[in-house]
């Protein structure tokens, strides 16, 4: 399973940013993920995409039963163990898309900025679904198709460099992106709202909550975050599994 995030290079230039060595107090994001998120007391959570097991450990601190999470990477997940110290807390190389667990074996699924590599959102919608307990929720962080519309997701600057505005272009054309992230070449998949929240519903969910990221004004002054105001990057949901 090749994962660009076990690329040395990669992995060494994403293993520097403050979220990755800070954790979620210094995700943009968080406070309006954590506000869609229940209390994981008692609860068997899942986290597709886990990274460095933030999610997880957070989860395990506030009282899960317990906490599986998934990744792509080994080298991601080399750290999340490392980082890891709760035996509530379990980790698994595998894929998104073909991930498997046991019909209504969880009472939460979450994913944060991970569902962009996938291709079959469907798909992974149809395993959350059949993973979750009746009554479970699945929440999600995605980025936002307004972002995922712009040739190569930068800003068409001036001549200083200055943002002068976020380009959208072929928004109906579903499919592979490439970008440069970290100084790499990376492919995404750009999926418009419709193919974002339409499966949902269809499958059985209620959808309960559907947000777009602002960051909080504690982070306005950091560089360039006061310009996330001009566009959103990351599309938030919550779905009920009735």
């Amino acid at each position: 399973m090749d994962s660009l995030y076990d690329h040395q290079d990669f992995f060494e230039a994403y293993s520097g940013m403050a979220r990755s060595r800070e954790g979620l107090a210094a995700a943009g994001e968080w406070p309006q993920f954590q506000r869609l998120l229940p209390s994981p007391e008692g609860k068997r959570v899942l986290d597709l995409g886990c990274g460095f097991g933030w999610h997880c450990r957070w989860a395990a601190e506030r009282g899960a039963q317990e906490v599986i999470g998934l990744d792509s990477s080994e080298r991601m997940l080399a750290r999340a163990r490392a980082m890891t110290e709760d035996p509530r807390v379990s980790y698994l190389l595998g894929s998104l898309e073909r991930f498997e667990a046991a019909d209504g074996s969880f009472d939460l699924a979450l994913s944060n900025l991970a569902l962009h590599y996938v291709e079959d959102l469907e798909g992974v919608y149809r395993r959350v679904f059949a993973a979750l307990k009746a009554g479970g929720l699945f929440v999600f962080s995605i980025e936002h198709p307004c972002f995922t519309a712009a040739p190569l997701q930068r800003w068409v600057t001036d001549a200083e460099g200055r943002p002068l505005h976020w380009p959208i272009d072929r928004y109906f054309f579903p499919g592979p992106r490439e970008t440069e992230f970290l100084g790499q070449r990376v492919v995404k998949y750009h999926h418009t709202l419709t193919q974002i929240l339409g499966p949902l519903p269809r499958l059985g969910f209620a959808l309960t909550a559907v947000e777009e990221a602002q960051p909080p004004e504690a982070m306005l002054g950091l560089p360039g975050m006061a310009d996330e105001l001009r566009r959103p990057m990351m599309l938030l949901a919550a779905a009920r599994k009735d």
